[in-house]
C-alpha cells in the first residue's frame, strides 16, 4: 500500500509542472546549532497555466505559519511531506510566503560541536532530499531561481548558490545575501558554513574561481586545488559552451557522505581530498574536481527528466572528467583508466541484469559504462562533429531537462551514425561488448599491452618470466608494470624475487605500491629490500609496508615501531593509529601504554572524523584493546549521519555480541548511553 501511495503521489505531483510554473524564490535562513534545526521566512513567485484548486510544496516534517497567497492568509494542509496550498487558483501570476521550521533527520548536517570551532553545517540534497531542510520540489522538472540570505555567527563563512551580491554585518551577526539568475532544479540547492578561509583564482574567460579551506589546512592549498584553474579553462573549451553560472566555488567539509556533489555554481567535496604533496601520490581531488565541474554543464544547465536518463548526468561528467584528466596526464594514462574500468565491467556484466537505461541501474552502469557509451561514440562520429552535436544539446536545453531521445536528435542532426543500434548495444544490454572495447584499447601502445598481459594470466611464470623483466626495465607505462606485479601474487617467492627487485628498481611510487601490497609474506633474504618501502613517498605504501614488515619480523618490531614513531599520515591519521596499535602489541617496546592507549581510544571517539575514528576502532577491536570506553565509541557510530560508518558500527558490534562477556560488558555500559545510542544498542541486544 506505501508504494501504491507513493506512485499516486508522485504521479500527481508530477502533472501539478503543467499547471504551474514557479518562477523564482527569495529566503531568508537562521540555523539553530544547539538543536540542530533551521527556520525562515520563504517568498515563492509562480505563474497559474492552468486553473488548478491546490498547489503543492514538498516539505519534510516541518512546521509552518503566516501561510499568505498574494499578502491574504490563506487555508493550508500540513500533510508533514507536502505544504499544500488550497485556493481556486486562476491563470496568472501569484506569490505565496510563509514561515517555518524544520529540524531535519537528512540534508541538512550538523558536524562538530556548536561551542567550538570545528563547527561545520553544510547540505546534501542529490535525490529528492532538500524538501527535508528546506521547502521546495522533489521533482527535478520544476526549476526556480533561488536566492538566499543567510544569518550567521561573524566568525564563520556562509555560502549558498550563486553571487554573493551582499553582506551585512551587525554585532555578532553576517547576513550574507546570494542571488542566481538563472533557474535549477531543487536538489541542487546547498549551504555551507563553517570557519574558512577563501581563496580567488581567475579563468580565462574571466570566472572567478573562490576555493575554501579549513585554516589550519592553509599549507595544504596547492596539492588540494592543483589543476583546478587548468581543469576549468579545459572543460569550457572542450564543452564548446561558456560556463553557465557567474563564479564556481569548492568547499571540502568533514564527514561529506560522498566524494563530491556539485550544487550548482558550489561544489561540496569531501575534505579527504585535502593533502599535502605526500598524500597527493595516493589520493587527490583532480578526478573528483573535474567530474563535479562537468556536472555543472551536465545535471546543472540541463537536467535529465527522470532517473531512467541519469547516465546523461554521470556518464557525461565521467566522461569529460577523464578527458580533463588526459590532458593533464597524457594518453596512456587515459587508457589505462578505460582499460580498468572495461574490466569493472566485464565482470559486472556476468550479474548484471540491469542496462544503463534503467532508473535502478547500478553506479557503475551510470557512471563508467555511461562514459565507456560516449568514448565508442566520440570515436565513431569523430572529434569535430561530436563537439557540434554537445555543443547544440546544451544550447538547445539550457536551463530544461532532457532525456537521451533529446541527445540522439543532435547525434542524427549531424551524422548518420545508428543511434538506435547504438541505444540497444550500449545503453538497454548488459552484455559486454568485448570486440569492440578491444578494438578501441588497441589504438593504444599502453592498452594494448595491458591486453596482452590479460591473456598471460593463465600462463605459467616460466613462459613469461623473460617478457616481464624486459617490460619492467623498459620504458612501459608504469600501468602495465603494476598489472604484471599484481600477477605476481600467487607466485612461490623464490619463482618471483627477481621480478620484485625489478620491480622495486623502477623507483615508481604505484609499482613499488605493488609490491608492498602483494607480499604478505616476506622471506629474510627479501627484507632489506622491503624494507625499503618504508621510505617512499606515499602514505598508504608506508601504511602497508609497516604493517607486513612488523607481522614478519618479530625480532625486529621495536625498530619498526621507533623507526615510524613520528608518522602521522594523512588526515584521517592513517599511520598514526597504525603505530599506536603496533607499539601496543610489541610488550619489547618501551613506551606509556597506558597513554597510547587513551591516545588511540580517543582517535575512535567523536573529536574526530569518521575515517580517522572507524580506522582508531579497526586496530582496537583487531587488537583486542577493548574496554568500555572503546564500547562506547563503536556504539555512538551507530547514530552517525553517514551510513557506512554506523553500518560499520552495528556489523562489529554483532561480531563482538557472539562473545558472552562481551554481552555483559554492552549490558553493562547501556545506562551511560544517550538516548539515540541506547536505542541502537537495545535493538542489537535484542
Amino acid at each position: 500500500m506505501k508504494y501504491l501511495f507513493l506512485l499516486l503521489s508522485t504521479l500527481a505531483f508530477a502533472q501539478q509542472t503543467k499547471f504551474v510554473d514557479f518562477k523564482s524564490v527569495s529566503a531568508q535562513l537562521t540555523l539553530d546549532t544547539k538543536d540542530k534545526a533551521v527556520a525562515g521566512s520563504v517568498n515563492y513567485w509562480f505563474d497559474v497555466l492552468k486553473p488548478i484548486d491546490t498547489i503543492k510544496i514538498d516539505a519534510q516534517n516541518m512546521s509552518f505559519t503566516v501561510v499568505k497567497l498574494n499578502n491574504k492568509i490563506v487555508p493550508f494542509i500540513n500533510t508533514t511531506q507536502q505544504l499544500q496550498i488550497i485556493f481556486p487558483f486562476k491563470n496568472g501570476k501569484n506569490e505565496i510566503s510563509f514561515e517555518y521550521t524544520a529540524t531535519p533527520k537528512q540534508a541538512l548536517y550538523f558536524v562538530g560541536s556548536s561551542t567550538s570551532d570545528d563547527l561545520q553545517i553544510w547540505t546534501q540534497g542529490q535525490g529528492r532530499y532538500t524538501s527535508n531542510w528546506f521547502p521546495s520540489f522533489d521533482d527535478v522538472n520544476e526549476k526556480v531561481i533561488f536566492n538566499i540570505e543567510l544569518a550567521f555567527d561573524k566568525d564563520y563563512q556562509a555560502i549558498s548558490n550563486g553571487i554573493l551580491s551582499d553582506k551585512i554585518t551587525s554585532n555578532n551577526t553576517t547576513l550574507w545575501q546570494y542571488k542566481m539568475e538563472k533557474p535549477m532544479s531543487s536538489y541542487l540547492l546547498m549551504l555551507a558554513i563553517g570557519k574558512f578561509d577563501k581563496y580567488t583564482e581567475k579563468t580565462k574567460c574571466g570566472t572567478n574561481l573562490e576555493l575554501y579551506l579549513e585554516h589550519k589546512d592553509a599549507d595544504r592549498y596547492e596539492t588540494a586545488y592543483r589543476y583546478s584553474v587548468k581543469i576549468f579553462d579545459f572543460l569550457e573549451k572542450e564543452i564548446g559552451v561558456k560556463y553557465p553560472w557567474k563564479v564556481y566555488k569548492q568547499i571540502p567539509v568533514r564527514d561529506f557522505l560522498y566524494a563530491g556533489m556539485e550544487n550548482t555554481s558550489a561544489t561540496l567535496f569531501s575534505n579527504r581530498y585535502v593533502v599535502d604533496s605526500t598524500g597527493f601520490e595516493d589520493r587527490n581531488y583532480i578526478n573528483v574536481n573535474a567530474h563535479e565541474l562537468a556536472h555543472q554543464w551536465f545535471g546543472d544547465l540541463i537536467t535529465a527528466e527522470s532517473g531512467k536518463h541519469h547516465w546523461l548526468q554521470e556518464g557525461f561528467a565521467t566522461y569529460y572528467a577523464s578527458l580533463a584528466e588526459r590532458d593533464i596526464y597524457g594518453d596512456d594514462y587515459f587508457y589505462s583508466k578505460l582499460y580498468e574500468t572495461a574490466q569493472q565491467i566485464k565482470y559486472a556484466s556476468r550479474t548484471d541484469t540491469i542496462p544503463v537505461l534503467n532508473e535502478k541501474a547500478s553506479s557503475l552502469s551510470f557512471y563508467q559504462k555511461g562514459a565507456w557509451a560516449l568514448f565508442v561514440l566520440h570515436e565513431a562520429i569523430g572529434d569535430k562533429v561530436f563537439k557540434k552535436v554537445v555543443r547544440n544539446y546544451l544550447e538547445k536545453h539550457s536551463f530544461q531537462n532532457v532525456k537521451t531521445q533529446d541527445f540522439f536528435d543532435e547525434v542524427n542532426k549531424f551524422s548518420d551514425f545508428d543511434t538506435d543500434n547504438f541505444s540497444k548495444v550500449w545503453l538497454e544490454s548488459t552484455v559486454f561488448n568485448e570486440k569492440e572495447i578491444n578494438e578501441l584499447l588497441s589504438k593504444n601502445k599502453t592498452a594494448k599491452l595491458l591486453l596482452e598481459l590479460d591473456k598471460l594470466k593463465k600462463t605459467p611464470l616460466s613462459g613469461k618470466v623473460g617478457f616481464m623483466a624486459e617490460i619492467l626495465q623498459s620504458d612501459a607505462y608504469y600501468t602495465v608494470k603494476e598489472a604484471f606485479v599484481n600477477q605476481l601474487r600467487n607466485e612461490t617467492f623464490k619463482a618471483k624475487k627477481q621480478l620484485l627487485e625489478l620491480a622495486l628498481a623502477t623507483n615508481n611510487v604505484q609499482v613499488r605500491q605493488a609490491v608492498a601490497a602483494t607480499n604478505s609474506t616476506i622471506p629474510e633474504d627479501f627484507r632489506i629490500q622491503y624494507q625499503s618501502l618504508l621510505s617512499d613517498k606515499s602514505y598508504q605504501t608506508q601504511e602497508i609496508a609497516l604493517f607486513y614488515l612488523w607481522n614478519n619480523f618479530p625480532e625486529q618490531r621495536s625498530a619498526y615501531v621507533e623507526q615510524s614513531k613520528d608518522w602521522v599520515g594523512f588526515s584521517d591519521h592513517n599511520l598514526k593509529t597504525l603505530w599506536l596499535s603496533l607499539a601496543l602489541s610489541t610488550p619489547e617496546y618501551e613506551a606509556d601504554k597506558t597513554a597510547l592507549i587513551a591516545e588511540l581510544i580517543n582517535y575512535s571517539s567523536s573529536n574526530y572524523e569518521v575515517i580517522t575514528r572507524q580506522k582508531a576502532l579497526e586496530k582496537l577491536i583487531g587488537f583486542q584493546l577493548i574496554n568500555d570506553a572503546v564500547l562506547k565509541n563503536l556504539v555512538n557510530a551507530t547514530t552517525h549521519h553517514m551510513w557506512q560508518f554506523s553500518k560499520f558500527g552495528r556489523d562489529n558490534i554483532r561480531k563482538l555480541l557472539k562473545d558472552k562477556e562481551m554481552v555483559l560488558s554492552f549490558e553493562r555500559i547501556l545506562p551511560e548511553l544517550d538516548e539515540k545510542e541506547r536505542f541502537q544498542l537495545s535493538r542489537l541486544l535484542n
